[in-house]
């Protein structure tokens, strides 16, 4: 046994003598633990949609919403859970901020933005189940380039249909165990 793994197994004895570890839990914002409590309620497979206010619905209902396009609030809400720069966000929806700039006058998304603020959210959805509710983690693993994804980051795949679903089953994996 090396030197550092006594140091490690000394500190464990250590804390485990003075009483149980207390990890401090971030407080999870209102809109996450509606999330993770649609999740758990089993409120169907649209469940993410509580990360930007919605009620959940049925797919059909859904499809209808975004076929009408969203509101642009819900673009706002998605901004503001993502804790990304704009630039970002529109990079990852392929909106210009020109276009961001009409849809917030007109108050609502083009079906083919909406479609792409709802991949964006099921896919930051199942991040934050990956890192347990930990938004924070979620947000700082869709930043960074992940080998599994050929070096690039999860925020830029879930820029394409191909893309975001091979974020998808990479969760998947992690969430299964399977090295990636």
């Amino acid at each position: 046994m090396t030197a550092c793994h006594v140091a490690v197994a000394f500190s464990h004895m250590a804390k485990s003598a003075s009483g149980p570890s207390r990890k401090r839990v971030p407080k999870r914002r209102p809109d996450v633990q509606a999330y993770l409590e649609a999740v758990e309620g089993s409120r169907g497979p649209n469940a993410y949609v509580a990360l930007l206010g919605m009620e959940a619905a049925d797919t059909a209902s859904l499809h209808d919403r975004v076929e009408q396009g969203i509101p642009y609030r819900y673009l706002e809400k998605l901004h503001s859970l993502m804790d990304v720069q704009r630039s970002a966000l529109t990079d990852a929806l392929m909106v210009s901020e020109r276009t961001i700039h009409r849809r917030k006058e007109a108050g609502r998304l083009q079906p083919d933005e909406s479609d792409r603020v709802l991949r964006l959210t099921r896919l930051f959805g199942k991040a934050i189940e990956l890192f347990e509710g930990d938004d924070r983690q979620a947000v700082a693993w869709f930043r960074k380039p992940i080998r599994g994804l050929g070096d690039r980051s999860p925020l830029e795949m879930s820029r394409t249909g191909p893309g975001a679903l091979e974020v998808e089953r990479l969760i998947d994996r992690l969430e299964h165990g399977v090295p990636s």
